[in-house]
């Protein structure tokens, strides 16, 4: 029963939150407070770091002003934790997405900043706080987003090279970021409800934070990577999972994403060096692949895995002070794999935006 009076209170409170919305635009920011941050978390299946992402929340000093966990689909076990730390609660009975949840907890939140966190991250007890602080600090700013730390919870080697390389592009991107990112981001109400929120066309996780970041920048607001905002990311990939995800719901929708608005991202994944990683690891792969039969190409293959080695110097220096000297050889060809699969989803993307435009 406790489960079910959190549903309906927050299903009354909607028009609340509607009515909130409805305010007129201001062209600057009003300072804030902790009880000003709603924080809200979509949690898709059973999700098993749920848990102990949901004990990190319960530890906020000073608390926020509510948490709304938003479950897509319905799992008991997952609301019951819920329940347990004093979230509030709302159960979408038909899986669509993350997007339709962040935007459904936004509608229920009292809060003039919206905290976006992923139910598989745990956060420091000085979140809420942090991120009042820095938008306080920084009127001008409609978001700020942050990163997985350097500590990923996963011991294997595929989990700990893709949580660093995420950790490692973070903090080597702009401050004024191009983007945004809801594994740990922050949006104030106003310019949320002024793009009209996540794009709920994306029924799985993909690049709906990007999207509404690129929105954010298209309407004239101003986004913030905050390089201090840390979170432990709690999930344990594999080799198929990284490169499924980095093709379908990273590279080929990103590519779209860029192509429809007109500009290429000079930042993080899609940067400069980024793209010339792109290119010579795909020279590399070709070269070594044929140099069984034309041995001339052998030396030019490893040439080119060299010079991709030098581009992303800075990356594998850091994975060797972290993590040794071996593991950062052993990250060697999952990098050349991921910026394969880049590479692959780009010309993907391309194809599904030309064809689009051609329809």
């Amino acid at each position: 029963m406790a489960l079910s009076g959190a549903v309906i209170d927050t299903m009354q409170r909607e028009s609340r939150g509607r009515e909130r919305v409805s305010s007129s635009r201001r062209s600057w920011y009003s300072p804030a407070a902790p009880r000003d941050v709603a924080i809200v978390v979509p949690v898709g299946g059973p999700a098993r770091a749920w848990p102990r992402a949901a004990r990190s929340l319960a530890r906020l000093e000073p608390p926020p002003g509510e948490i709304v966990v938003v479950i897509d689909g319905r799992h008991d076990a997952v609301a019951a934790v819920a329940v347990e730390i004093g979230a509030t609660v709302l159960v979408l009975d038909e899986r669509s997405g993350p997007a339709r949840a962040r935007n459904r907890g936004a509608r229920v939140a009292i809060g003039d900043i919206l905290l976006f966190v992923d139910a598989d991250v745990e956060v420091t007890s000085d979140l809420a706080a942090r991120v009042v602080g820095i938008l306080t600090a920084h009127p001008d700013i409609a978001a700020v987003f942050g990163s997985y730390d350097d500590a990923p919870a996963d011991g294997g080697l595929v989990s700990q090279y893709r949580n660093l390389l995420h950790h490692f592009v973070h903090q080597t991107g702009r401050q004024e970021a191009s983007t945004f990112w809801a594994g740990c981001g922050a949006v104030r109400r106003e310019a949320f409800c002024e793009v009209g929120g996540f794009d709920e066309g994306r029924a799985v996780p993909s690049i709906e934070d990007i999207e509404l970041g690129s929105r954010l920048l298209r309407a004239g607001h101003t986004i913030r990577l905050e390089k201090s905002l840390q979170v432990k990311h709690l999930k344990a990939w594999r080799f198929t999972d990284m490169v499924a995800t980095d093709l379908w719901r990273r590279a080929v929708p990103w590519t779209e994403l860029m192509l429809r608005d007109g500009r290429l991202v000079n930042d993080l994944n899609v940067s400069v060096r980024e793209r010339a990683s792109v290119l010579v690891a795909f020279v590399a792969v070709l070269a070594l692949a044929g140099s069984p039969r034309w041995p001339r190409l052998l030396g030019a293959g490893g040439a080119a895995l060299l010079l991709m080695v030098a581009l992303n110097a800075g990356f594998f220096e850091f994975l060797g002070r972290r993590r040794g000297a071996v593991f950062a050889a052993a990250a060697i060809p999952l990098h050349v794999t991921y910026l394969l699969v880049c590479g692959f989803g780009f010309g993907v993307g391309v194809i599904r935006h030309l064809v689009g435009r051609r329809r």
